[in-house]
């Protein structure tokens, strides 16, 4: 039998993979098990400092994403001894990853291309685990997809438990049962359970805690691909009724994709509004306490940041934006990670030095993606679970 902590795009994966494979699976998971479109009720809630996004539900974040699917630090982790070539490429095949239609492509959108465009800047449909025979573009992928047209982990789940897995749901893990060196379970809020295998998956926050007790020295580094959106106004644009970043701009120190903010102007201005993410590889400058969570932005974040914030600038005034409706949010994080990485608190098996005991989410990531990671995190679970069947 094999323990999954959490159950988005790592613990599915994993899950899945080892159900397949015919292992005992019991994934355990703190939040419940929703349709997608209810995925708004499941956000976390944010302290401010920093202020990440996250969702506990069945899938986890994946519900809430904007079905980025891009391939990152497939080189950086072959560093590592890591190749997950394979397993991106089975993926995107089984996914449908792809560039979305022209159809999929809102006005807005399209302006922001054409913009980039016309300034030299080389720009490009972003790839979406989106099937686009059942989208219909809405604006509400980042509140759970209403006609379950993105993929998300919980379909992950599906499959493993139609392959005998078992989800314990509204359970939280508290602790890891340590004997002699190796792992032999977890205690949880519903009671302990017990397995000589143990995958963490849930997420860089909460899998550094649990590692913590169990006394590994985690959570001494933290990223958390740090954007921000800038925008304003050009008159009933609609872009918020858009499929969300469905262009992508890759500069050397960032990347701009399409962004609507609600944080950006009132309500009622919404459908006037125009805007860009910017988003950067943070370096790993923060830490996770039991209590609190601690990100400081060096020099290097702030100033690619502040590059960023002005070509977004530039393209939306080249796109139709009036210059004096020009803002920006405040900094919040996209994808938080680092807190166990690999060649420091995980081996390239994703092991810790207790025997049995895995971690298989972004924890492991050994430095920030500055794009969406979901498929390179996927790549990993999905690797770590042809290790688990091997040994």
């Amino acid at each position: 039998m094999v323990l999954i902590v959490g159950s988005g795009a790592a613990g599915a994966t994993a899950a899945r993979e080892l159900a397949f494979r015919g292992f005992d699976v019991t994934v355990i998971e703190r939040g419940p098990c929703i349709e997608d479109r209810d995925a708004f009720r499941c956000y976390d809630e944010s302290t401010g400092t920093p202020d990440l996004l996250s969702t506990s539900c069945v899938g986890g974040s994946t519900l809430v994403a904007a079905g980025n699917a891009v391939r990152v630090l497939e080189d950086r982790l072959k560093d590592y001894g890591i190749d997950i070539s394979r397993d991106l490429d089975a993926l995107e095949g089984e996914l449908g990853v792809s560039e979305l239609p022209e159809t999929h492509i809102g006005r807005g959108t399209r302006l922001i291309m054409d913009a980039a465009e016309s300034m030299g800047i080389r720009v490009r449909r972003m790839p979406k685990f989106i099937r686009p025979s059942e989208c219909k573009p809405c604006g509400k992928c980042s509140f759970g997809c209403p006609r379950s047209a993105k993929w998300s982990a919980r379909e992950f789940i599906v499959e493993a438990v139609e392959h005998g897995a078992e989800l314990v749901t509204g359970t939280e893990v508290t602790g890891i049962i340590v004997e002699d060196g190796a792992v032999r379970g977890v205690t949880t809020s519903g009671g302990s359970f017990y397995d000589e295998r143990v995958i963490l998956a849930a997420g860089a926050i909460e899998t550094p805690r649990l590692l913590m007790g169990a006394g590994i020295g985690a959570g001494k580094t933290f990223f958390m691909d740090t954007f921000i959106t800038v925008g304003g106004l050009l008159d009933d644009v609609g872009f918020c009724d858009e499929l969300q970043m469905a262009a992508l701009i890759e500069m050397e120190d960032f990347i701009l994709s399409p962004h609507f903010s609600t944080l950006l102007f009132p309500g009622e201005m919404k459908r006037s509004v125009l805007g860009l993410m910017v988003k950067i590889a943070d370096e790993a400058s923060g830490r996770v306490e039991p209590d609190r969570v601690v990100k400081h932005h060096t020099e290097a974040d702030v100033k690619h940041l502040s590059e960023g914030a002005a070509l977004a600038g530039s393209v939306l005034v080249a796109a139709g934006v009036r210059p004096d409706t020009l803002r920006s949010t405040h900094p919040r994080g996209a994808h938080p990670g680092g807190t166990a990485p690999i060649g420091r608190v995980v081996d390239e098996n994703l092991e810790t030095s207790l025997q049995g005991l895995f971690v298989a989410d972004a924890s492991v990531l050994p430095e920030a993606p500055g794009a969406p990671p979901i498929l390179t995190i996927m790549a990993l679970a999905r690797r770590l679970a042809r290790h688990i069947s091997s040994d």
